[in-house]
């Protein structure tokens, strides 16, 4: 799908091997992809990934998470469980800069695809090595689940409304994040590894992971010795900054400093007196006082329509943006513009459309340059490249189960 103005990719050249499944080592995977990389995504060759079964059919063999984390790749379908299936994926390690996994702990050592076996045979290997919990700690053999970590990290207990319960991330937030840094570390290694010549092992878990999101609310917490409230859709510090209602549908208006609180009194809301208010005339005074200064906002606020709202906050100079719906974002002038979204033919074999990679390099996006693949359509074309097998050797294994 790319074209003569796609920028030259770094990655170009890397042999990727992705052994993981689900979301946090696919998207991993995908990053290298999207970079470059050479992906090869090793998968069940009956049942594939676990995700080509959850949500919405988007292909013979795929649904929209399993587009979500896959494009940039290739799938060959490879039983594990037999002798030959094994050796196959031993030999694509032997040849790959990088092997991403997320076995159960202990799961990739006795099938003889962990560090020590590969690594021994390449030295160079970066090894990408995805786990639940820390790998040398008490709960090492806890399967890690992005939900239960939102709970366990305090993730879910910084989401929401203050009078609701705890509230989880409308996306997998540990397990994609969790993907994005395994990715930045691969990086870094394969940055090393041109300088030594040395391979090396890189370990994440999706409990440091979501740990990591809590940030300033996670530091609050321990100069507190307490939870901090949470706010919802407003700023735990800034005043005003925020969802709002317009008279016909909310709107975000971000008021980052005391000159931008004057210009919004006077030019936005026409009540200056709010500006001049001894209670409000700091940031640090209107976090103070917000339980009063807020119901006075909303008030003026729910006069006026939004799109007016958007001009007046535009020309006083003050961040301010609509609230759309998902596919009404996606389908806008704004999405259409930036390119995020990036199709294909419609085909009843996989997606027509998936998300675009957010990187531009040379001032260029980067391509997709394959759309997430149905469950072992690169098989026989892997196997010839990297390994030499024949037609005939792929029908064989093929006859036996051992490749889809």
């Amino acid at each position: 799908m790319s074209d003569d103005r796609s920028p030259a990719l770094p990655l170009a050249g890397v042999r990727v091997l992705d052994l993981s499944r689900i979301l946090a080592g696919p998207w991993c995977g995908m990053v290298l992809g999207d970079l470059g990389a050479d992906v090869i995504k090793v998968e069940h060759p009956v049942t594939g990934d676990d995700t080509r079964d959850w949500g919405l059919r988007t292909g013979a063999s795929n649904t929209a998470y399993f587009d979500s984390v896959n494009r940039n790749k290739r799938s060959i379908g490879v039983d594990l469980a037999t002798p030959e299936g094994l050796a196959i994926v031993q030999a694509l390690a032997r040849d790959s800069d990088v092997v991403i996994q997320n076995f159960k702990a202990g799961g990739a050592d006795r099938l003889g695809l962990g560090y020590a076996q590969l690594s021994a045979d390449n030295p160079g290997l970066i090894y990408c090595s995805i786990s639940g919990y820390a790998p040398d700690g008490p709960e090492a053999t806890r399967p890690g689940y992005d939900l239960v970590v939102q709970g366990e990290s305090g993730l879910m207990a910084l989401n929401g409304e203050a009078s609701q319960p705890p509230l989880k991330f409308g996306v997998a937030a540990v397990d994609l994040f969790t993907g994005q840094y395994a990715a930045q570390a691969v990086l870094a290694a394969l940055f090393a590894r041109a300088r030594t010549g040395k391979g090396r092992l890189v370990e994440l878990a999706l409990y440091d992971c979501g740990t990591a999101l809590t940030s300033y609310y996670g530091l609050e917490a321990l100069a507190q010795n307490q939870d901090p409230p949470r706010y919802g859709n407003a700023h735990p510090s800034i005043v005003p900054y925020g969802v709002f209602q317009a008279a016909d549908g909310p709107l975000v208006i971000t008021v980052g400093n005391n000159a931008q609180y004057q210009r919004f009194c006077a030019q936005v809301i026409g009540r200056p007196d709010l500006a001049a208010d001894d209670r409000f005339t700091t940031n640090l005074l209107r976090a103070r006082h917000r339980a009063d200064l807020i119901p006075l906002i909303d008030a003026e606020l729910a006069r006026l329509p939004r799109v007016e709202l958007l001009a007046r906050l535009r020309a006083a100079g003050i961040p301010c943006g609509e609230v759309l719906g998902l596919h009404e974002a996606l389908t806008s002038e704004r999405a259409t513009q930036a390119g995020v979204v990036a199709g294909a033919q419609e085909s009843a074999d996989g997606p027509a459309r998936v998300l675009a990679p957010p990187y531009r390099l040379d001032g260029a996006r980067v391509p997709v340059r394959r759309m997430p693949p149905g469950l072992g359509t690169a098989g026989a074309d892997i196997l010839a490249e990297r390994l030499g097998y024949d037609a005939a050797q792929h029908a064989a294994l093929a006859a036996k189960g051992v490749v889809r």
